[in-house]
């Protein structure tokens, strides 16, 4: 039995996908609710400072400093690269776009597992589930509009293009996530990340921390990502150190649940954060989706949906047939 066959446990995978699920929709809405005043590159590295010390307390439990050790030094910083991306182009966009709307566009990223788990990790996707992925994309189509025109849009078709790369950075580390998994611990893996987190951060503030190239822009994203920083007073403190928290939540359980379980099956169980990021943005923001944007969101929705039953239902045909086998 390989290392990978020894840590399969889905049920553990699921459980850990939703909390760092909850904990993402929470991140996102703090994240949003602070872009009006304070720059994005601050709070990442404030967020990753913070939740690199939750990550090393982590470490501690899972085994000592011994298990930061890795032979495959490269792959991780790769992935750390990738995720930086991820956060980076999503975050830019919930500047400017709706909180449901971008988190509906950035859920494309499960599809996206899906299909590279094929090429990638050698796992079976049958044409059911191609269909379905398919049915995802559309729904993506129909949420973007392509069809309208400037005047006719209140964001800009280009803004759509930042949760869609977003989820393509984010579906390529999952699926790292699950191959490096094998041999590296999740709190190890999540210190990797902050690690990358605190140096993109703080490479950004060496640049651009005194907000010399945001005084002339009028793009609000842009602002957002090149904004001066300001030191955060009263309650929004602690709003930063639960920026912190949070990440070190899904640092920590999103490595959990890709190294426990193959990613067709903890993938569909991220779409959680659909519901979640329209509840946020209508109690803090009044905002709800409108008619293409339903429409998008549930055929996302759906399609991860049957992924997943096709998914259970090949794994329970797999199990009967070897039950069987043993008889004779």
């Amino acid at each position: 039995m390989t290392a990978e066959q020894k840590l399969q446990n889905p049920t553990a995978g699921i459980v850990f996908v939703l909390i760092g699920i909850l904990a993402i929709s929470v991140n996102d809405m703090l994240i949003k609710f602070l872009s009006v005043g304070y720059p994005l590159h601050q709070m990442v590295f404030t967020r990753s400072l913070i939740g690199i010390g939750f990550s090393f307390a982590l470490v501690q439990m899972e085994g000592g400093w011994r298990i930061l050790k890795t032979d495959q030094p490269g792959l991780h910083l790769v992935r750390g690269l990738l995720i930086v991306i991820a956060n980076l182009t999503f975050f830019t966009a919930l500047a400017v776009m709706p909180l449901a709307e971008a988190t509906a566009v950035f859920f494309v990223a499960p599809l996206m597992i899906t299909l590279l788990s094929i090429p990638l990790l050698g796992e079976k996707v049958g044409p059911m589930r191609i269909g379905a992925v398919l049915v995802g994309f559309l729904g993506v189509v129909i949420m973007t509009r392509p069809w309208e025109t400037g005047g006719e849009r209140e964001v800009g078709l280009l803004m759509y293009a930042l949760p869609v790369l977003a989820a393509f950075t984010y579906a390529l580390n999952n699926v790292m996530t699950r191959f490096l998994g094998a041999k590296s611990k999740a709190s190890a893996m999540a210190v990797y990340i902050q690690a990358c987190f605190i140096v993109v951060s703080l490479l950004f503030w060496s640049v651009a921390g005194d907000g010399r190239f945001a005084s002339e822009l009028e793009n609000d994203s842009l602002i957002f990502l090149l904004r001066a920083w300001v030191w955060p007073e009263g309650a929004d403190r602690w709003l930063f150190i639960g920026l912190g928290f949070n990440s070190a939540i899904v640092g920590y359980c999103l490595g959990q649940a890709y190294r426990m379980a193959d990613a067709a099956t903890v993938a569909p169980f991220e779409y959680v954060g659909l519901p979640m990021a329209i509840f946020w943005g209508w109690v803090i923001w009044g905002e709800l989706p409108n008619l293409p944007v339903a429409v998008g969101i549930s055929l996302i929705l759906g399609s991860g949906l049957f992924v997943f039953l096709r998914e259970r239902q090949k794994k329970r045909h797999v199990v009967t047939e070897k039950r069987v086998h043993r008889r004779y």
